[in-house]
């Protein structure tokens, strides 16, 4: 397995004076940025609305997830960061919805604030892409 690092920029020009990348694969792990529930001009889809900016997030996951042939599936841990408690159990209602076979270790962080304006949580995940089991040399049929 290669240990070269591979950022993942989706299909939006990424800034050059970033000083990060919104994801980075090595081998089959990829590394996803803190996300928070943006469309694509950056805004929040859904001020005030935890349960819809988290449903955002994962579908930005699943779209970058997708790229490399993979899905939320693959995500086997997630970071939450969140500026309230309101509603925050509606998460779990969204996590049902992406994690269709077993739910990633997760962590749940109580923060005061987050650099995007009207962002009421923002979420980093870590997932390993599953990749074809070889066949046994058995059941491997000569040509």
């Amino acid at each position: 397995m290669s240990d070269e690092r591979s950022p993942i920029f989706g299909d939006r020009p990424w800034p050059e004076h970033y000083t990060f990348v919104p994801a980075i694969r090595v081998g089959g792990t990829v590394y996803i940025s803190g996300t928070t529930g943006t469309d694509e001009t950056g805004r929040i889809t859904a001020p005030g609305d935890i349960e819809e900016q988290t449903r955002q997030i994962f579908r930005k996951f699943e779209a970058l997830l997708a790229s490399l042939g993979g899905s939320c599936d693959d995500i086997v841990s997630t970071t939450d960061f969140f500026t309230t408690t309101a509603n925050y159990e509606r998460t779990a209602r969204v996590r049902r919805e992406f994690f269709r076979r077993g739910f990633p270790a997760a962590t749940g962080v109580l923060v005061a604030g987050l650099l995007r304006e009207h962002a009421l949580i923002e979420i980093s995940a870590i997932a390993v892409l599953r990749t074809p089991r070889p066949r046994p040399a058995a059941d491997i049929t000569p040509a």
